[in-house]
């Protein structure tokens, strides 16, 4: 019963809600007995139970039907109308990274490549169009992963109906039953998966590797990473591919996941015709040993230590945060899917959030952390360890591991208090609650997913409703002896494995880092998180609640737009298009117009601290404190003409989310610890954006796309450490205390109570003029001459280009930007066919549209790859290559069929949803203009001809372009050089 994610603590109640969809298929006729190389790691009994619930207590989940065909596989389909016409499928092959032999490292990712290059319905190199054609895009909603354990074809196809239904359940069962594994395929394959290998970054991959190798020393998985070696996969075959594929790509290793607009019995039958004839070949291949986490010769064990500490490693990485972490392991074992199984685990999750608050409880008072958590994982089959994670705030690593140390050794010796586990308590029962209320919105997409994971892990899954009740009855047995019993089984196990890795060799070696993990620490109980709980009855009033004085339709279903006394402004929209959701969004200043040159350390600054500096009486802690068990948000964005506060709530929560967002508009606190925690993580990040080009482009471009508009530059740790709490308080007060306000909510709420809110929070603020906009700095990007040169300290086979042409701006032609964006998307195939499927260049090319609407200039098309350094003018001939045919020759309307109808599938998919109507419409309480030009997006999208792309080719691709290649460099982007200017952003040491 996939009650929780085993990924990372933080989040864990965003995995709960994710997990409520433990399937429940109805109570079936008995099924047939499998075959006998279908009994892997399935418990064969009671067989009048679907497959995935035998041996288990947890009730099925009945909008799920579970069969098995005669050869084996398994498969599990739903009926689910989010969203409409749609369908979601998954074929999960029991086979990964763990499978392979030494000489087939890196086999099972190859071999997700080359199912997709020729199969028995699809030529070579036409699978990549053929599902464009059907409506959906490559990495978007076609594609595939592979993991250590599993290799999952994944496809979610709009605007289905039985024949596209069949046609897809064909190509699949052809790639998946009938791949074509030739000598040339391989090598067609080999330098796309290469190319994806070097994109990754070779410092991240280094971490990757040595963290495998030491957690994982002497199991199987620990010289086993997806993306293999350069060696085995340079020596790959297509006999030596199709042996792996012999032993492991056959029926009884498959599961297939359905999901979609269909009767359960039109899935099923979808299933059974396409994969009913395939046959399993000789006797299964047993999945080799996975082994388990045994302590070594040198593993040592501290006076009341509850495990001993074997392998450490110490890594050196110039460019990456100072990071630690360790592991408690156990052998992983498959288990028996039960209730109380559950509360078991569901126990232990509570227990390390109490653990988790307490350590952020810590960070967020000055300690020598700046983040620390735990996390229980049943990770790839191979253990189950909990994980600590720990950043310390400088090169004095040991005290910030003796600290987070002294705060588990407390949970370890002390129980909790009742009011702690209250407290988590809370938590957990809002989100199985919210996990209730919204699960008619659950999307097909996230349902099939949700259960190929639990086959993974080896788990059931249950509808919400059965994961509210589980819950709710174990909670008088909840008691601190109990927390307390948990917790020490959680740092229990078999060996302690850690890895660290630090900047400099002279910070640390694995000597001092066992010697630090073996240090005996004394229990500190100064993090234990105290304090009543606060009501909002408690909290002081806003002002004399303002009145509804204007109220208009806005012709699109049941969305107003209101004006309150005070002069705010709304847009509201009571639906039940999601059921127990309510989106929250408010507008107010003018955006990044509000500041000056000098700026840009105090706005990155604040887009990390302003809400955790405060709201009047209430510190980060108390505002933690009054959210308790509430579904509330408080994001902070910055636009180009506004400033946006967001939060996802519920009709229950509404009221108090609105007196959340008013109150800091009318009384900000100013608490300088955020502030300070806030400088130091965007400093230790800082330089590791030189590890890779990719690093440098998130970095840096955005500075030059603004044609060099210092308020977009990164600021230097200098620049972050040298802004004072005053210079915080004085660039971000005038911000907060300027208008126009916009409030705008959308959802599940009760139409008179959410006004009536509206005008006791919002309509109490004093009026507001608009805040005086500083001169707009932004000029369009430096065009022609020379590229822009940026350096990376990554290796040395690791390069990016990007090329970006200026078009335009403003929302007077938001039509001539949604064409431009149908152009761009042309621009993007041909740009992905190029590099990857005919130079194998680079991994994912791609092109991309930015129209500001806020905005009159400033727009761009923007293509750009991840190269080796010497095909970067590969890639600038490659895309001046295509803009050229664009403006000379128009695109056939077969081509711009195949981007206009997954665009227009798409937006009917996400119109569903309030996301897509708020960020469409936000604003338009001040700016009427949004609601007229929202009535023409499909038209705009999909009525688009061949001479319309020409000309916008013509108009847009034929003109002077920026070009900025980011390469090697062995002073690492000290300076970024062009013949057209100086790139001073680009700076990193």
């Amino acid at each position: 019963m996939q009650f929780h994610s085993r990924q990372a603590v933080t989040a864990a109640l965003a995995a709960l809600l994710a997990s409520t969809s433990l399937i429940v298929a109805a109570p079936a006729a008995a099924q047939p007995a499998p075959s006998a190389e279908a009994k892997r790691d399935w418990p064969q009994v009671e067989q009048d139970r679907p497959w995935l619930y035998r041996g288990s207590d947890i009730p099925v989940d009945e909008e799920w039907v579970f069969g098995e065909l005669d050869n084996g596989l398994r498969y599990a389909v739903r009926q689910n109308d989010i969203p409409a016409n749609q369908v979601s499928v998954r074929v999960a092959v029991d086979a990964g990274s763990i499978h392979e032999a030494d000489s087939e490292r890196g086999f099972a990712h190859l071999l997700e490549h080359l199912v997709f290059r020729e199969s028995r319905y699809l030529a070579n190199g036409q699978a990549i169009e053929r599902w464009r054609e059907l409506g959906t895009t490559i990495g978007a909603d076609t594609g595939a992963f592979t993991s250590p354990t599993q290799t999952v074809f994944n496809v979610d196809v709009p605007d289905v109906d039985q024949a596209k239904l069949a046609e897809v359940f064909r190509l699949l069962s052809g790639m998946v039953t009938g791949p074509v594994l030739s000598d040339a395929n391989v090598q067609t394959e080999l330098p796309i998966v290469l190319a994806e290998r070097r994109e990754r970054g070779a410092a991240g991959r280094r971490i990757s590797e040595a963290t495998q190798q030491t957690y994982f020393a002497g199991q199987r998985i620990a010289e086993r990473l997806p993306i293999g070696t350069v060696e085995t996969l340079q020596a790959a075959t297509g006999d030596s591919v199709s042996a792996f594929y012999d032993r492991w790509y056959r029926p009884d290793n498959t599961i297939i996941v359905v999901a979609g607009d269909f009767p359960t019995s039109v899935l099923e039958q979808a299933v059974q015709t396409a994969f009913s004839d395939w046959k399993a070949e000789g006797v299964a291949t047993p999945a080799p040993p996975f082994g388990d986490p045994v302590p070594g010769p040198n593993a040592q064990t501290a006076p009341g230590a509850l495990a001993p500490v074997d392998k450490v490693s110490v890594i050196v990485e110039p460019d990456l945060p100072r990071n630690i972490g360790y592991a408690v392991m156990r052998p992983w074992r498959p288990v028996v899917d039960t209730i109380e199984y559950n509360e078991g685990l569901l126990t232990d999750q509570l227990a390390m959030s109490i653990i988790n608050r307490r350590l952020e409880t810590a960070a967020r008072g000055g300690g020598s952390f700046l983040a620390a958590s735990v996390a229980q994982d049943d990770l790839n089959r191979s253990t189950d360890a909990t994980f600590v994670s720990i950043t310390p705030l400088g090169p004095d690593w040991k005290a910030a591991l003796l600290d987070v140390r002294a705060v588990i050794k407390d949970a370890i010796e002390n129980p909790p208090t009742q009011e702690e586990i209250d407290r988590e308590a809370a938590e957990f029962e809002n989100a199985f609650r919210v996990g209730v209320e919204t699960r008619d919105v659950q999307q097909a997409s996230d349902l099939v997913d949700n259960v190929v994971e639990a086959i993974n892990i080896r788990e059931t899954v249950a509808a919400p409703e059965v994961v509210q009740d589980v819950f709710e009855g174990m909670q008088p047995k909840l008691t601190p002896e109990l927390l307390l019993k948990r917790t020490r089984q959680l740092f229990s196990g078999d060996v302690v494995r850690g890895l660290m890795s630090v900047p400099a060799a002279s910070e640390a070696d694995e000597a001092a880092f066992r010697a630090a993990l073996l240090q005996p620490v004394e229990a500190d109980d100064t993090a234990r998180v105290t304090g009543e709980a606060i009501s909002f009855e408690e909290l002081p009033s806003l002002g004399t609640p303002g009145t509804v004085v204007a109220q208009a339709p806005t012709g699109l279903f049941e969305i107003e737009l209101l004006r309150l006394s005070n002069g705010v402004t709304a847009m509201i929209w009571p639906s039940t298009a999601e059921p127990g959701r309510v989106s929250v969004r408010v507008r107010f200043g003018s955006g990044y117009g509000a500041f000056d040159a000098g700026d840009n350390a105090e706005i990155a600054l604040g887009e990390v601290a302003l809400m955790g500096s405060g709201i009047g009486t209430l510190d980060q802690d108390a505002l933690d404190r009054i959210s308790t068990g509430r579904k509330m948000g408080l994001q902070f964005s910055i636009d180009d003409s506004d400033f946006v506060f967001a939060g996802e709530t519920r009709a229950a929560d509404l009221a108090d989310q609105l007196y959340l967002f008013a109150a800091k508009l009318a009384d900000p606190r100013w608490d300088t610890a955020p502030l300070e925690r806030a400088k130091a993580g965007l400093s230790i990040s800082y330089d590791s954006y030189a590890a890779s080009p990719s690093g440098i482009l998130s970095r840096d471009f955005e500075y030059l796309l603004r044609g060099e508009d210092p308020r977009f530059k990164a600021p230097t740790p200098a620049e972050l450490q040298a802004v004072t709490a005053q210079d915080f308080q004085e660039t971000w007060a005038p911000v907060l205390a300027s208008g126009p306000i916009q409030v705008e909510i959308f959802g599940d709420f009760d139409r008179a109570e959410g006004i009536a809110a509206l005008e006791k929070t919002f309509g109490a603020l004093a009026p507001r003029e608009p805040a005086a906009a500083m001169p707009q700095l932004s000029a369009p990007p430096k065009a022609g001459g020379e590229p822009f040169v940026l350096t990376h300290r990554g290796d040395g086979d690791e390069a990016a280009a990007v090329v970006a042409w200026p078009t335009g701006g403003g929302r007077d032609d938001v039509t001539l930007s949604r064409k431009t964006q149908v152009l761009t998307q042309i621009f993007s195939n041909r740009l992905f066919d190029a590099m990857r499927e005919k130079l194998g260049a680079s991994y994912s090319p791609n092109v991309a549209s930015r129209w500001p609407l806020d905005r009159d200039t400033g727009g761009s098309i923007i293509a750009m790859a991840q190269v080796e350094p010497d095909e970067v003018q590969v890639f600038f001939d490659t895309a001046t290559s295509i803009a050229e045919d664009l403006a000379t020759n128009p695109p056939s309307a077969e081509e711009i069929a195949r981007v206009t109808e997954p665009l227009r599938t798409y937006i009917e998919r996400v119109s569903s949803g309030n996301g897509f109507w708020l960020s469409e419409l936000g604003g338009a309480s001040r700016d009427p203009r949004r609601i007229d030009q929202i009535r023409t997006i499909i038209r705009d999208y999909s009525q688009v001809t061949p001479e319309e792309m020409q000309a916008l080719a013509q108009r847009y691709l034929t003109a002077d372009t920026m070009r900025v290649q980011i390469v090697p460099g062995g002073n690492a982007g000290a300076t970024a050089s062009a013949g057209n200017g100086t790139a001073e952003a680009a700076a990193s040491r």
